[in-house]
């Protein structure tokens, strides 16, 4: 792991969550760029710290030869909750670990 932190336990997400949290993120730009060199321990550095800034966040792929291996490979190594993948766009949660800003709906 880049942050060198023990991995946290996420609760899984719903249907209904996915669905609430993609149109939260819907009119956002990505924060974070997935270029040629892949995932770096950099870009997963970058995700972690937007994650902790923003909690929901969109990250671009750039010609992905495997973009859903690449999603699910973001998500784990960021311990985050992948929402969804549109186009070459990974919508990606993780709530923050002490103050959460966005509450989920009742499921």
């Amino acid at each position: 792991r880049a942050s060198g932190g023990k991995r946290r336990s996420l609760v899984e997400l719903r249907g209904v969550h996915r669905k609430y949290l993609r149109g939260l993120v819907h009119g956002q730009k990505p924060v974070v760029q997935v270029g040629q060199a892949g995932i770096t321990d950099a870009v997963i550095a970058a995700v972690e710290a937007a994650l902790l800034d923003h909690e929901l966040i969109k990250v671009a792929l750039t010609r992905p030869p495997d973009k859903k291996g690449m999603a699910r490979e973001l998500a784990e190594r960021a311990d985050a909750h992948l929402c969804g993948l549109v186009g070459h766009t990974v919508i990606l949660y993780r709530p923050h670990p002490d103050e959460p800003k966005i509450a989920l709906p009742a499921s």
